[in-house]
């Protein structure tokens, strides 16, 4: 036989194309449109269904950014349509490529009532089937004009992610906005020639199979009568009935497809529209799941939830409907789909305790997995906290988007910090937009890596990241995979029954240690500074209102903030989504965090100062309140005391030029460029600098990825650098422990303050820059003399170890990486830790001096700042404060100290008298992150620690109150079952911990 694919294939597409698709709605009419537009922000339901509408033509353009329309749309059905189905086909001027990047709607009858959502891959609303004929209709469609800021040709700056910069040009054209039929028989062939079309393209050229396919493909499409589609569909469909019931292999693949919207809770779009966009894609869900008895969607993130519930109460009324029939599932127990690099130990454990809690206290369910398929990468402390909350699953997508190394597993058990094990899945089909084409399924079964030991595999299916959800033609693709020779089989089913699957399948799973670090998108790590350090000051900011306001109320009776510290726990929460947290979003978005922050500081340090004058009392004894989890300045941990300063520091000039400051531990030359030449630590004996290098190095680099502007920043970012060693001025501090250095570049100024303190091993350095610079880098370089093959760097709970050299791929792709309070080097005994308060990229890297000794150099340095285009053509610009310290002679612990040190300043009072602790711990190693009253209003103490040193430890908390009673708990404050009651002495409790391990104890109060 003649080989005649290619005609058949290339006849398949046009007829299709130009006869079959369009077939689907055979008749139709116009319906009459009036609109109205709202003068500001969106207004309630109820104002935009009374407004009075103007009459508007299909052809008018609508729409400026970021507005919002009312439609309303009115007609008559035709009486000959009587016994037919009739959908109203509404077009807003859709772009089918952009599901959730551009206009949407949601559609309303007259009394309020939610219909579905409106998208491009989702124009159409039911009227009847069958109709009578005759009868009204009227529909009002609540429209978004959100522009389009990711183009066909993407990454291109734009004012548009602004409301307050993006004009009033009218953004879309009005498309079209009919009455038609719609002939369910016709949309059946073209699904089921979609699916063997798709199928098809898919198989071997030589396969049996594909060819049996193309026969009966050909022969459909010779049953059609071009002229007659709808006479004739039916016939063409009996063509399909054997191919289309031929079963699969008893060896194929299994795909768990999951109805799934993913929907950034702010991105190329502020959080306002997010509220809508999530009640539009829930309008969409809750009405196919009515008509799709087999389909189930799954939805994460509490917050996306909370709000249906506070603004749109009648969607929230079809989602617990459907939710409590087992069908709309509540996924992932977190707050938001966070980042998880950058959130701190508490912040990152309180994102399972409030997520999973709302899904517990509105619908009493409980989910065993994380659901993060788009987030950044995941630092190697999250193992732990998902177990601490009670799960034990996690699901993710992203990995699949590293450039470098393909990730060896789809299904294994994933190992943090403490040795915590996370049965973990990634999807092979390598998208969490997953549309059932026959690309992506044949993708899956081939990607999939865990081949001859397991079979089973995920899909989350529907639109995503600007939501929109499944469709109709989704649902009916994945009806014929159930059992189709020559696929996968695909069915419906909840993220718990996948994973309950596939862990009974794979009962000895490969294991992966340590962080699953994303080969992309590096530079979240460092864009729009001012979010980070709004993020990072506000956990502890909420860590000392906690502390204080738990010990004022215990000692005093104050009055626990319960309700405020929820509320803002959950604003921070929101923030860390890992597009706002990590920089990716508009400048909408970051301006708003920005005035977040600084009423979430406002509002902390209120509640902290209230809490510490109840402790302090009247008097004027000069008090310091510790907040830090370890004693300085001879006040202890978590109490207030007079503080104590041993030692002076002297400053005096240096020879050659610059300053010396000298405070007997530790001896620091600045040049005359304002450049760190010498850090001597005295005690042992040794320059903590590197022979011929200098520290405190500003140095700028030209940084234009290929793409993903705000996210990505190359490798070859490096093979440019401008060293920024001019100085304007070097002049000794007013205090006398502190040199001061002025230095311009570009249109940019830099002042940085270096201070020794008295009686203390670190150079204390504050950065204030004037940032005026586009697509530049800018790092400060600490090149230290140090041979290490390693360095540790902050993580939740821990720290992780990576390596300073590239002998591998892997290791390679490494250049850019996060860090929270601290990063370490030594060797045996001696060693660097460079800390920060608000920073989190940076680079170490390591060279052998070839003249003088030989030594090795490594050298650490600090991600600053970024300039970015896209999405914020005004990324950063302006002045930001950094404060950053280098300490010689570290250990291990020295960095966990220092690093707390430097993110909770003193707060300095005057007072009756000393304030104990409410707790105590008689060992640096076990930190303790959280002190607070329990969750549930009665009065108990929770207290969370954990071992920091990376060692095994034995050490005793004490309780500044007398204790009734002490239990173990998770997260979420519940007694854990398997753990026995710790050894206690009155209001002493013995602990011994692992390394790294993480406890919550609840001390109830006699």
């Amino acid at each position: 036989m003649h080989d005649d694919r290619r005609l058949v294939e290339a006849r398949l597409k046009r007829v299709l194309d130009e006869r079959i698709r369009p077939a689907v709605y055979p008749a139709s009419v116009p319906l009459e449109v009036a609109v109205w537009h709202a003068p500001g922000e969106p207004v309630p339901v109820a104002e935009g269904l009374a407004a009075a509408p103007e009459p508007i033509e299909v052809g008018a353009r609508w729409g400026a950014p970021w507005g919002t329309s009312w439609f309303r749309v009115t007609g008559t059905v035709p009486k000959e349509w009587a016994g037919r189905t009739v959908e109203a086909l509404l077009d807003l001027g859709f772009d089918e490529n952009m599901p959730g990047f551009q206009c949407e709607g949601l559609v309303y009858r007259p009394d309020g009532t939610p219909v579905k959502g409106l998208n491009p891959r989702n124009q159409w609303v039911r009227i009847g089937s069958p109709v009578a004929g005759g009868e009204e209709v009227r529909l009002h469609i609540e429209a978004a004009s959100n522009p389009v800021i990711l183009d066909y040709h993407p990454f291109l700056p734009t004012r548009l992610g602004d409301k307050e910069t993006a004009g009033s040009e009218p953004q879309y054209t009005l498309t079209r906005m009919d009455l038609a039929v719609f002939d369910e028989t016709v949309w059946q062939l073209v699904m089921d020639l979609e699916v063997l079309g798709e199928l098809m393209a898919e198989l071997p050229a030589d396969s049996p199979r594909r060819h049996e396919i193309l026969r009966a493909v050909d022969r459909a499409l010779d049953a059609v009568d071009l002229q007659d589609v709808n006479g004739t569909a039916a016939r063409a469909r009996s063509c399909l009935t054997r191919v289309l019931a031929a079963p699969a292999e008893p060896s194929a693949h299994r795909i768990s497809a999951v109805g799934h919207a993913h929907i950034d809770s702010a991105w190329l779009w502020p959080l306002r529209e997010t509220v809508r966009k999530v009640a539009r894609t829930a309008s969409n869900m809750t009405a196919l799941l009515e008509d799709e008895p087999e389909f189930v969607f799954a939805m994460s993130q509490a917050q996306q939830w909370a709000w249906i519930k506070e603004h749109r109460p009648e969607v929230w009324t079809k989602v617990k409907k459907a939710v409590a029939d087992g069908r709309f599932v509540p996924a992932g127990g977190m707050w938001v789909e966070s980042d998880t690099n950058m959130p701190g130990s508490e912040a990152m454990a309180r994102q399972f305790v409030h997520g999973k809690r709302f899904f517990l206290d509105e619908f009493g369910i409980e989910n065993d997995e994380a659901w993060l398929p788009d987030t950044f990468g995941f630092a190697a402390g999250l193992p732990q906290i998902i177990k601490a909350a009670g799960s034990k699953r996690l699901l993710t997508q992203k990995i699949s988007w590293s450039q470098t190394n393909t990730f060896p597993h789809h299904t294994f058990l994933w190992e943090g910090v403490d040795g915590t094990r996370i049965f973990t899945h990634f999807p092979p089909v390598d998208t969490y937009n997953c549309s059932m084409k026959g690309s992506e399924i044949a993708h899956a079964v081939r990607n999939f890596k865990d081949k001859g030991v397991a079979r089973h595999s995920l899909a989350p299916t529907g639109w995503g990241d600007g939501g929109g959800g499944t469709t109709r033609e989704m649902v009916a693709k994945a009806a014929r995979l159930r059992d189709l020779e020559g696929s996968a089989r695909v069915a419906w089913e909840t993220p718990a029954a996948f994973f309950d699957k596939a862990e009974a399948e794979y009962p000895e799973p490969p294991v992966w240690v340590g962080e699953l670090y994303l080969e992309l998108h590096r530079a979240t790590l460092t864009s729009q500074a001012q979010t980070k350090q709004g993020n990072r000051r506000s956990e502890h900011l909420l860590r000392e209102a906690e502390l204080w306001a738990a010990t004022a109320a215990v000692r005093t009776g104050f009055p626990y903030p319960y309700q405020e510290l929820d509320r803002i726990w959950k604003t921070v929460l929101l923030h860390q989504f890992h597009d706002i947290l990590p920089g990716s979003s508009i400048a909408w978005v970051h301006r708003e965090a920005r005035a977040t922050y600084r009423r979430i500081a406002e509002e902390l340090n209120g509640i902290i100062e209230a809490a510490q004058r109840a402790l302090a009392g009247e008097g004027t004894t000069p008090l310091l309140f510790n907040a830090a989890p370890h004693r300085r300045s001879g006040v202890p941990a978590g109490g207030a005391a007079t503080p104590r300063t041993e030692g002076t520091t002297t400053l005096t000039a240096r020879e050659g030029g610059g300053h010396v400051l000298d405070n007997g531990l530790l001896r620091v030359e600045i040049d005359d460029r304002g450049l760190v030449v010498s850090a001597y630590d005295l005690k042992a004996d040794r320059e903590t600098i590197a022979p011929g290098r200098a520290a405190n190095l500003l140095q700028l680099h030209q940084d234009f990825p290929n793409q993903w502007d705000a996210w990505d920043v190359d490798a070859f970012y490096r093979h440019t650098v401008t060293d920024l060693t001019d100085a304007e001025s070097v002049t000794p501090g007013e205090d006398g422990a502190s040199v001061r250095v002025v230095r311009a570049f570009g249109a940019s100024r830099v002042t940085q303050v270096l201070t020794l303190p008295a009686g203390e091993r670190r150079l204390v350095l504050d950065t204030e820059v004037d940032w005026h610079e586009t697509e530049k880098f800018l790092k400060l370089a600490f090149p230290l003399d140090v041979h290490a093959e390693r360095y540790a760097s902050e993580t939740q709970f821990g720290h992780v170890f990576r390596p300073t050299h590239t002998n591998t791929s892997w290791e390679a792709a490494k250049f850019e990486a996060c860090n929270h309070r601290f990063v370490h080097l030594e060797e045996p005994g001696w060693g660097v830790a460079v800390v920060n308060d608000s920073t989190y990229g940076h680079d170490v890297t390591r060279t052998v001096r070839t003249d003088g000794d030989r030594g090795t150099t490594t050298t650490v340095r600090v991600s600053l700042l970024r300039a970015p285009r896209f999405p914020d053509p005004e990324t950063d610009q302006g002045v930001h404060r950094f404060r950053h310290a280098l300490v010689p002679g570290a250990g291990i612990g020295d960095a966990v100290r220092e690093g707390w040190r430097i993110n909770l300043p003193e707060r300095h009072t005057t007072g009756a008298g000393e304030v104990a602790p409410l707790v105590a711990v008689d060992h640096d190693a076990v930190v303790v992150t959280a002190v607070k009253l329990a969750d549930d209003g009665s009065g108990d103490v929770v207290v969370r620690f954990h071992e920091a040193h990376g060692g095994r430890v034995r050490a005793t908390l004490t309780a500044g109150f007398d204790v009734a009673d002490v239990t173990v708990t998770d997260l979420l404050e519940r007694p854990l079952a398997d753990a026995p009651a710790p050894s206690r002495d009155g209001d002493r409790i013995a602990l011994a911990l692992r390394p790294f391990e993480l406890t919550t104890l609840r001390l109830r109060r006699a």
